[in-house]
């Protein structure tokens, strides 16, 4: 398993700058006493200091190659050549080649330490960098000393990540006792706390397998099992506990002019909605192609931090077909007004009333804009942050034309 996120645009100069910034940030954070005492690690930065993706550990040729070839599946032809040659150079100790920034840690105390005493086992930690978002967190990867990926570490630093991290092993919890038949997920290692930072280590789903192409009939069955996993509800959106929730949500951003509009989009939606009934259930919370893989006999999905009960079923097929279209055409306005438009047969797996499908749609769109809002993505930098450009123009416009 992988929890890593693949972006799907090209590294722009100031996401490179960000990533950077964030790789010292990173650093003070798991190695908190850096500067004193002998030398702990060593890491080389992947691809260089000024564009750091991944940050390997350079005591075993072994162990190094595994972080690589292990990291992430390559999403183009060229990306996975690149991977290749490098993960040759570490094998053979050519590194010095391709890889020429190192960074060396010092100190008494670190992140490896306290893994190896919570695991109860020898391990080798290689950190992911990821692209500027809200919720962006020091993601890493355990190695065995013979090479083998075992487990996949999260650090919640602040009070969203912190959240998400409780939330994510919650789920993870919740979810193997849910009898679930259609899909795999990890199992928690270890969770707790680590000098104020939130940590969970969980199973490493055996990515690096051959892929089978997968049939919309089986991600379907998967998203419908995670529907039902926890028992179905039915009801009119006016009183629901879901839109009390939401609403919620929505009175906590509107001190911004895009929360504003949000929040009268949303009103005007459920007013619309009139006595339409709606099925609830649960959702994976963020179901998008980067977030699973396909074998075989088992489809692998990861990444439950946002792991939610009582909402309306059927997010999850949304969710998966904006963020696949965006992944594939870069233009997400046109993703948003594409994906509304495939509601009927996005959602007619699910046994969502026909008069239910659009609202429910539409209703997805609100619930993604408003954690957009309260994650404050914008002012993180993500890339799509600013919601005025590509999703709340369509949203406003299709309810107001329901």
């Amino acid at each position: 398993m992988s929890p890593v996120k693949t972006a799907p645009a090209a590294l722009t100069a100031g996401d490179a700058a960000l990533r950077a910034q964030y790789l010292t940030e990173v650093i003070d954070l798991l190695y908190p006493t850096n500067g004193e005492g002998d030398q702990v690690a060593e890491y080389y930065v992947v691809p260089d200091a000024r564009r750091p993706r991944l940050l390997v550990p350079a005591g075993s040729r072994k162990v190094a190659a595994a972080a690589v070839r292990r990291y992430a599946e390559p999403q183009s032809r060229a990306a996975r050549l690149k991977r290749d040659a490098v993960v040759a150079a570490l094998r053979t100790g050519a590194s010095g080649v391709l890889l020429r920034d190192r960074i060396k840690v010092t100190g008494p105390e670190s992140v490896d330490g306290h893994l190896r005493e919570a695991l109860g086992r020898e391990l080798a930690v290689s950190i992911h960098i990821g692209p500027a978002r809200a919720n962006r967190k020091p993601v890493l990867q355990l190695i065995s000393p013979e090479g083998e990926t075992f487990g996949f570490g999260k650090l919640g630093t602040g009070p969203l990540t912190q959240r998400l991290v409780r939330a994510e092993t919650n789920a993870l919890i919740a979810l193997q006792r849910s009898g679930l038949t259609k899909l795999t997920v990890p199992t928690v290692l270890h969770a707790g706390q680590w000098r104020g930072l939130q940590v969970l280590v969980q199973s490493a789903l055996p990515v690096w397998l051959p892929r089978a192409p997968l049939t919309p009939r089986r991600l379907a069955a998967a998203m419908v099992d995670i529907a039902g996993c926890c028992g179905y509800t039915a009801g009119q959106l006016v009183g629901s506990p879901y839109w009390t929730e939401l609403r919620a949500r929505l009175a906590s951003v509107q001190d911004r002019p895009e929360g504003v509009a949000l929040g009268a989009a949303a009103e005007l939606l459920v007013r619309q909605s009139g006595a339409t009934t709606f099925r609830y259930g649960a959702w994976h919370g963020d179901w998008a192609p980067w977030n699973m893989a396909n074998l075989t006999d088992a489809l692998l999905v990861w990444d439950w931090e946002r792991f939610a009960q009582g909402v309306p079923v059927g997010f999850d097929a949304v969710h998966h077909a904006l963020q696949r279209r965006i992944q594939s055409t870069g233009d997400a306005k046109d993703a948003v007004e594409a994906t509304v438009r495939q509601a009927a047969e996005l959602l007619a797996p699910f046994a969502v009333a026909p008069e239910a499908r659009e609202l429910t749609a539409l209703l997805y769109l609100v619930d993604l804009a408003a954690r957009y809002l309260t994650d404050r993505q914008a002012e993180a930098g993500a890339r799509l942050g600013v919601l005025g450009t590509w999703l709340l123009p369509v949203l406003i416009r299709r309810v107001e034309e329901l």
